[in-house]
């Protein structure tokens, strides 16, 4: 037998699939860690997705799970699987900087409740990966780690925040990974690097052991955590594990499937377009589609923008410059001009647009108001419905094309933002789902989204996508 072949073959498995093996004793915990670990090697030369490893303890861990895989003791479903944690989650003994360089030397004490979670159900944990300085940019650059680039191009972006999740998981680097979302933070990666990921809807997933941690109400309703991975049925596999509440079996027979108009005056690739309508014409042929805005669509970018400047960026600001206030402006100038602060640039300017979006007190209570009415409203709305939207205008852009049409202050956030901001704002479950590619050979998602409690419908859908259409294909690229 050709054991490159069957080594290879470990990194085209979904988590389900390696659990199998194992369970079946068809490979044995240690040769597949060390598969993914060899591989990691190899390809984060060129994707700088990694920014720590345990890969000796990791390896201890799987040596010793092979000695126990007899043992009377209820193993979990991630029995010996190897995952990635994104560099945002404190796992005990690893650090969690935010991409600062004055928190380069901090080490975490104790897990995250998800980690802990992901922990007790059998995961070994390989590694953890970049992120944008404090999660707060669409790409992933910071001055501690560098530069994520995405394996299809690495002159192009891998997303953010959790661009490195996205870019290991697309060269197969481990079986699933876990992220968290404000801002389109799963969704923007899981799309630039043709991976499933989901955005679980608000408070079903603990925010505790996070870096940022939640503390204002506003934004912690649009902040949420979520898997990533190669197969719906993964991703579904590890919200179980993670959620505080159970998603409940569902029929997709009396729901209707909602797509946006195609007059609806907001950027998207031909490419997308034409894929939308594949979808369309193909899920018609057995369920009930239409054509539609939902509420709030497009004031949705607009209040998100709001929502995330609400305090003005102080907290972030403090966390950045340790509780210091300099001048945000000179700071950014005299970053652009010498590259010798140590801030990223993408952090100092997105702290300015907080300053200049800050809604005042009279516009705080308007927008409390919209919320309130918008979630009686959409909840309705979305009782028997699914949504299936674009996640970004193209495929992945250049690096920093994402950061000039999101971070402008021209607001074309209006423009670029709303397919996303939707599910934030109104704390919407999404998944993410490869269905096809561009001219260049990029792929492009789709997302799925609806309310909580309608998971069950999410995943059968996204089922039914990644089948008939493109789904996870490991990029073979870099092996």
């Amino acid at each position: 037998m050709d054991t490159t072949l069957v080594k290879k073959s470990y990194l085209d498995m979904d988590a389900g699939e390696l659990a199998n093996l194992i369970v079946n004793e068809e490979a044995t915990i240690v040769e597949i860690v060390q598969t993914f670990i060899n591989h990691i090697k190899n390809v984060d030369q060129i994707l700088n997705a990694v920014v720590e490893e345990r890969f000796s303890a990791a390896l201890l861990e799987a040596e010793q799970m092979d000695k126990q895989l007899h043992s009377q003791f209820e193993k979990g479903p991630l029995y010996g699987v190897p995952i990635s944690i994104k560099e945002s989650f404190h796992v005990k003994d690893m650090k969690t900087t935010g991409g600062l360089l004055s928190k380069r030397d901090f080490i975490a004490t104790e897990d995250a409740d998800i980690v802990s979670k992901l922990k007790d159900a059998g995961a070994i944990i390989l590694c953890k990966t970049n992120t944008p300085t404090l999660c707060y940019c669409q790409e992933t650059d910071n001055k501690l780690y560098g530069r994520t680039n995405n394996s299809w191009d690495v002159s192009r972006t891998a997303g953010g925040s959790s661009g490195g999740e996205g870019a290991l998981l697309s060269v197969g680097g481990t079986a699933v990974g876990i992220a968290s979302d404000i801002g389109g933070s799963i969704r923007f990666p899981s799309h630039f690097n043709g991976i499933v990921g989901f955005k679980a809807g608000k408070y079903q997933i603990s925010s505790n052991g996070h870096f940022p941690a939640d503390h204002i109400p506003i934004q912690t309703r649009m902040s949420s955590m979520g898997p990533m991975g190669k197969s719906v049925r993964d991703i579904e596999l590890i919200y179980k594990i993670i959620a505080e509440i159970p998603h409940t079996p569902k029929s997709l027979a009396n729901i209707q499937i909602d797509f946006l108009p195609k007059d609806i005056h907001y950027p998207l690739s031909k490419q997308t377009s034409k894929l939308l309508d594949q979808i369309e014409n193909f899920l018609s042929e057995k369920y009930e589609t239409n054509r539609s805005v939902p509420p709030f669509f497009t004031d949705s970018a607009q209040l998100w923008q709001e929502m995330m400047s609400v305090d003005g960026g102080k907290l972030m600001s403090e966390l950045a410059f340790d509780k210091k206030h300099p001048n945000l402006f000179t700071t950014y100038i005299k970053e652009k001009l010498t590259n010798k602060t140590d801030i990223h640039p993408y952090l100092t300017w997105a702290l300015i647009g907080s300053k200049l979006f800050k809604p005042s007190q009279n516009r705080m209570e308007r927008i409390e108001e919209i919320i309130k009415h918008g979630d009686e409203k959409i909840d309705h709305y979305l009782q028997h419905r699914l949504l299936i939207f674009p996640v970004y205008h193209t495929a992945a852009p250049k690096h920093g094309k994402v950061y000039q049409e999101i971070f402008s202050i021209r607001k074309t956030f209006r423009k670029y933002m709303p397919y996303v901001a939707y599910a934030n704002v109104w704390g919407l479950p999404s998944l993410i789902v490869p269905v096809g590619t561009d001219e260049n050979d990029l792929p492009i998602s789709i997302q799925i989204m609806s309310i909580n409690g309608n998971e069950d419908l999410i995943f059968q859908l996204g089922k039914v996508l990644e089948t008939e259409f493109r789904g996870y294909v490991r990029n073979t690229k870099l092996d």
